[in-house]
């Protein structure tokens, strides 16, 4: 209480200076963008390299149908959906803000956290029509508490083919590699650039040739339902596919396929792992420079500048309840990503920091773990909260009234509820998860505000 005391007093003296709140205080976004990084390390599967900065964890997962890739949250199994999504945005982070990354020092390690994505979905793609998208038993593993070095239950793999289609998780998946073919051209690395590509080119012919509800094919409902369907989805994995090659074909596909899915008729309440529209109103825009897009996008603003938010300034949505800081990252990316195409650069700017900087401490404390005041020491993560490798672990150590062993660096945890008010608490998976799509939006946010933070 006293922390959150000192902010409200240092609220009020900058608004009778004047000055926004959020653009005072100042924090160290390439610290911020290097611990997320570290998260994404701590969520590996498969065998680790040589340089793992995660002590604590160890090989997992080599058995798999296809090891690599990353555990979802705090659990274990590897979801295809989320993670995808997970990857195309932070690939879209890093082309829109490389120099975010550049001036962090942190490009190599941003394109390291990409790969161990890319490399698992080129493996997960094992033909044309065909793709695994998940490994693991969502309800088995969720009845284990354990450190996936030592777990050793079943982890089946399930797939989407042409007579048990996933629209949208191949689409996804094509969004992700084609744009991280992009980040990766980039970056010098044109033969894994067109080795991405080209898969990703294959998946969405997949996803568009063979339509269907992933979450009608393969046990992911329960987690990850498609509640918006698989329409945004072939949107937004055309329109990545038209910007990574520049082809004017692709361009033309992609607003015939927008047409086709009716895109001029949605107006999203969201941007999430499950909800792509907003974002493609963006991207859209980007390879057309139409201006019906840019309409759009405006207009999705606008909803989410004039959203409420707490007391403390967290934007608030219908939907803020479980993980509030993973929506309002989420929103500020796409302030952040709008301010990149100048549409009200100054409003867009001012909102994406004032998210993230609550998250940060503006509100009293950090909800990110290991960075700044009183970070959360306890959130919702079995390889965090177990012993480690080689150790048993158990739900003694999930009730547990003490501090994980191990720090989650960089983990942005679910957050506060409508009243501002958290609890550090382990067993609150609303609050306390943790998970790849939860830090996607927060990092990408973060290297915008790196690259273009001061310019308003």
């Amino acid at each position: 209480m006293v922390g959150l005391a000192l902010v409200l007093v240092l609220t009020l003296f900058q608004l009778l200076l004047g000055i926004q709140p959020s653009s005072v205080t100042a924090y160290d976004y390439a610290e911020v963008i290097d611990l997320s990084l570290q998260f994404y390390e701590a969520q590996r599967s498969g065998p680790l390299p040589a340089d793992n900065r995660v002590p604590w964890r160890g090989d997992s997962g080599l058995d798999d149908a296809v090891p690599g890739g990353y555990h979802d949250a705090g659990d274990l199994v590897k979801f295809g959906f989320p993670a995808a999504y997970t990857i195309t945005v932070l690939a879209w982070g890093g082309i829109n803000f490389k120099d975010g990354y550049e001036a962090a020092g942190l490009t190599q390690r941003h394109a390291e956290a990409l790969k161990w994505g890319t490399d698992y979905f080129i493996g997960c793609h094992t033909s044309d029509n065909e793709l695994v998208g998940q490994i693991g038993d969502g309800y088995a593993d969720h009845a284990e508490w354990e450190s996936p070095e030592n777990s050793n239950i079943d982890r089946p793999a399930f797939s989407i083919t042409a007579d048990a289609p996933g629209s949208d998780l191949a689409a996804e998946t094509a969004a992700a590699l084609a744009a991280s073919s992009i980040f990766f051209r980039m970056t010098g690395d044109a033969e894994y650039a067109d080795t991405c590509l080209e898969h990703a080119k294959q998946l969405f012919d997949f996803a568009y040739n063979y339509q269907g509800k992933y979450t009608d094919s393969i046990p992911a409902g329960g987690f990850y339902e498609s509640w918006s369907g698989f329409k945004d989805e072939l949107a937004w994995g055309a329109a990545w596919i038209a910007k990574a090659t520049g082809d004017q074909a692709d361009v033309d596909r992609a607003e015939s396929i927008w047409a086709e899915m009716g895109g001029d008729n949605e107006m999203p309440n969201e941007v999430s792992w499950d909800n792509k529209w907003a974002s493609t109103f963006l991207l859209m825009l980007d390879i057309t420079g139409n201006e019906s897009y840019k309409t759009l996008a405006e207009s999705f603003l606008n909803f989410v500048l004039n959203l409420p938010s707490t007391e403390l300034g967290l934007v608030w949505t219908g939907n803020s309840q479980w993980g509030s800081l993973r929506y309002a990252s989420n929103l500020a990316l796409f302030a952040i990503q709008s301010a990149y195409h100048n549409i009200m650069p100054e409003e867009s700017l001012g909102f994406a920091k004032q998210q993230i900087n609550y998250a940060l401490g503006d509100a009293g404390r950090s909800y990110v773990c290991g960075f700044g005041v009183n970070p959360p020491k306890r959130p919702h993560h079995r390889p965090a909260s177990c012993p480690g490798p080689g150790t048993p672990c158990g739900w003694d150590y999930y009730y547990a009234d003490s501090d994980n062993p191990h720090d989650l660096k960089g983990a942005l945890v679910g957050g506060p509820d409508e009243n501002d008010q958290y609890e550090d608490d382990r067993e609150n998976y609303v609050s306390n998860e943790v998970a790849l799509d939860y830090n996607a939006g927060f990092q990408s946010a973060v290297a915008g505000l790196l690259k273009l933070g001061n310019r308003f």
